[in-house]
């Protein structure tokens, strides 16, 4: 006998070619009904013999399309419902939405193949995508997905598109950002003044211009980025010079995974990571390179690279042509937002490239690449950057009826947002000191409660009074009438890796290590070596590396040789001397005879020992010096380390101690390499000494120090089998998690 059913799906399942899966799945357990978008989901109606639907509900469930993610799922009979057929029907929308964002996916092998096919039609189209795969959040103006939604609304479907997409057994059937070169997004080259090249393959002469060592600005899906031939160092370093980026490395696109793999040793889990719909940057060891890369230019002094391979139609068309590994870097000024507006890319980057490959598909949510490394010895996955791919979802169970939006912080902001079943976290923004990226912050924060209809019933920001974050919050608070609570910088770090494991419900107590460069303390001093304690929602500070004098403000994370200073004693001065003019070290001794703001910052530690051992007096990019110190190390040998501290006397790491002993070994001439693997062995065995010390065998770590792979590797070899460790793994271990680190400390922490 035939009945009606009503099934509710949740999770990532708009955007991802669910409802032409399931109506193929219905065709085939010849089933009547319904499917559509709403505003949590995907609603399912079905009417037929129950033992076929319980078996349709099954296969659905267990065989969801492959960049589908099931959240919750539900199955319910309802009153009989004669439908005619089964059919895909317009989204219904009756209230807010509840349910996860897409994000953007990278371009499926089919179209690829279809591309490069001189006798298919999509043949050269650089937007061609289908269900699986293309821009989503970076075109999307408000949800359910639905073309109308996008920015595709404005290019309507030729009758050969529309044709595959109301065709069941065409992979386009119902693909929201369906197009060919009829009907889609147009490519424009244009030169410096705006004039345009006319009469050739756009894709073949940019490639040529790349060749011929000029910079250009590419339009891809998801914002600019500006390219030039990663085989030619006169190319690479007129890239620096006009981007102002003196030494940061660039990242590289491969054409293929093939010549990758010619070049660099890939392991497995980097191989799948690159090839992944999310198709991060990864970062890996160029030891052995064996291509003609300028690996010199593309990296100074480090011994790993940044590589990605094509994600995009444009990019893939792009590197196939040329047939070379290519720069592929943010298309922006130094410490600017990526730009992803035409107008504005010309304006401000015609003093960067050369010519600019622009098209007409507005990007609404400008993405960087996300950055993933994994670890030289345990493999250990951190993210250094989480965007384009990964964002705007983050999938961890919320527990709260409470509408949240948490700030984050500073330098790497991002925002959190909690205004349904579900928590959102923005890509990554960037340094709020400067104004455009403060100005996209603000943005985000108002498409956020816009897209979602909701405010928010409290808001988090971190506790240092002058972070444009806690400024903005608080400015938000007092518009919207919304009661605001701070909290905490390192907590929130430590909080951030609970809430990722689902740790704060367990009753024995958990070490918290939080190492970084700055955050504002609750003695109202500069913290960043800090030791908690969290046992039953309760999270107390247990220890700190000693404290050092804070000099020069912000000057201080910018040139290492100041927290060299900072942390000399007089054994130093010929070492300062030639660091410091008369009048500077006259100046600096001033300022430590009456700083009064201290620190415990094992991020300027770094930058201290870099600059001893004469690695780097100024950083140019944010960790410059501690970056540099893990590349002089990666060759350890664990049995060969000797820790400079023997022990931590109530909770507090003898920080000049550790910092004197270095000096002597570096005075005394020894191997310069040693003594940089011996530093982090003494943090390494810092973190062991501390749970000892307070008789804890599990430890929890994040904090931006985090990110060096060495000493992560180093920690977990310590640790053994006699301890559990957590690190922040869908999440960078720097800043960009304090928004969701804020979060869950309000949710789980008393206060």
């Amino acid at each position: 006998m035939s009945k009606s059913f009503k099934i509710i799906v949740t999770g990532r399942v708009q955007g991802v070619g669910f409802r032409p899966h399931v109506f193929n799945l219905a065709q085939k357990f010849s089933l009547e009904g319904s499917v559509s978008n709403n505003d949590e989901g995907v609603v399912i109606y079905l009417s037929g013999e129950p033992e076929k639907v319980q078996l349709f509900y099954t296969t659905l469930i267990q065989h969801p399309p492959k960049l589908a993610k099931i959240r919750n799922h539900q199955l319910s009979e309802t009153a009989f419902i004669p439908f005619d057929g089964f059919a895909i029907v317009p989204s219904q929308t009756e209230g807010r939405l509840n349910l996860q964002l897409t994000p953007d996916f990278a371009i499926c092998d089919t179209c690829k193949e279809e591309i490069t096919n001189p006798k298919d039609r999509r043949y050269h189209y650089p937007f061609t995508t289908c269900v699986n795969c293309g821009p989503r959040w970076a075109i999307t103006n408000k949800f359910p997905f639905e073309r109308d939604h996008t920015n595709m609304a404005v290019f309507e479907m030729c009758d050969s598109c529309g044709k595959e997409y109301k065709d069941p057994s065409n992979r386009r059937f119902h693909s929201q950002t369906n197009s060919c070169s009829h009907c889609g997004i147009e490519l424009k080259l244009t030169d410096t003044k705006g004039a345009t090249i006319s009469g050739v393959d756009a894709i073949q002469k940019t490639a040529s211009f790349i060749k011929d060592g000029n910079i250009v600005a590419i339009k891809n899906t998801s914002g600019y980025l500006l390219c030039c031939d990663a085989t030619n160092p006169l190319a690479i370093q007129k890239l620096r010079e006009r981007k102002r980026r003196p030494t940061k490395p660039f990242a590289i696109l491969y054409p293929s995974l093939s010549l990758l793999k010619k070049h660099l040793n890939v392991t497995k889990i980097q191989e799948e990571t690159l090839t992944s719909p999310e198709s991060p940057i990864v970062i890996i060891p160029k030891t052995d390179s064996k291509g003609s890369l300028a690996v010199d230019e593309l990296a100074p002094q480090l011994n790993q690279l940044g590589i990605m391979l094509p994600y995009s139609g444009i990019l893939y068309l792009l590197a196939t042509e040329l047939g070379i590994p290519i720069v592929a870097t943010s298309g922006n000024i130094h410490t600017s937002p990526i730009i992803s507006d035409v107008g504005m890319a010309h304006q401000e980057l015609k003093g960067v490239a050369d010519y600019f490959l622009d098209h007409n598909l507005e990007i609404t949510n400008p993405q960087d690449d996300s950055v993933v490394k994994f670890s030289n010895r345990s493999r250990e996955k951190v993210i250094f950057r989480r965007s384009r791919g990964l964002s705007p979802n983050f999938d961890v169970e919320v527990k709260t009826n409470q509408k949240i939006l948490a700030m984050g912080g500073h330098l790497k902001s991002t925002l959190a947002f909690i205004p349904n079943d579900y928590l959102y976290i923005s890509q990554y923004l960037g340094n709020l000191d400067h104004f455009d990226v403060y100005d996209r912050y603000m943005d985000t924060a108002d498409k956020f409660t816009k897209l979602f209809q909701v405010l928010p019933e409290v808001i988090l920001v971190d506790k240092h009074p002058a972070y444009n974050s806690t400024l903005h919050g608080i400015e938000l608070a007092k518009k919207w009438n919304t009661p605001v609570r701070p909290i905490q910088h390192h907590k929130a770090h430590f909080a951030s890796v609970l809430g990722e494991h689902g740790l704060f419900g367990q009753n024995s107590a958990i070490l918290g290590v939080v190492w970084d460069g700055t955050g504002y303390g609750d003695d109202k001093q500069i913290w960043g070596g800090e030791f908690f304690k969290y046992q039953n929602q309760v999270m107390e500070r247990v220890g700190h590396f000693d404290y050092f004098d804070w000099l020069a403000g912000d000057k201080m994370a910018k040139e290492p040789r100041i927290s060299f200073f900072s942390l000399a004693d007089a054994a130093m001065n010929e070492e300062l001397h030639q660091k410091f003019s008369k009048e500077e070290m006259a100046i600096y001794q001033q300022l430590k005879k009456k700083e009064t703001l201290k620190t415990s910052s094992v991020g300027r530690l770094f930058d201290a020992v870099a600059s001893l051992l004469n690695v780097c007096d100024y950083n140019t990019y944010e960790g410059e010096a501690a970056i540099l110190l893990e590349n002089r190390a990666h060759q350890y040998r664990l049995e060969s380390c000797t820790s400079y501290i023997s022990e931590i006397k109530n909770g507090i790491v003898p920080t000049h101690l550790l910092f004197a002993k270095i000096h002597h070994d570096h005075r005394s001439g020894r191997n310069r390499q040693e003594i940089i693997a011996d530093f982090l062995f003494t943090l390494a065995t810092m973190v062991i000494k501390m749970a000892e010390q307070q008789n804890i065998k599990e430890i929890a770590m994040s904090g931006g120090v985090f990110q060096n792979t060495v000493l992560i590797d180093m920690v977990k070899e310590l640790a053994g089998s006699e301890y559990k460790l957590y690190f922040n793994r869908n999440l960078s271990p720097n800043d960009e998690n304090i928004s969701f680190g804020q979060v869950a400390y309000h949710q789980y922490i008393k206060h």
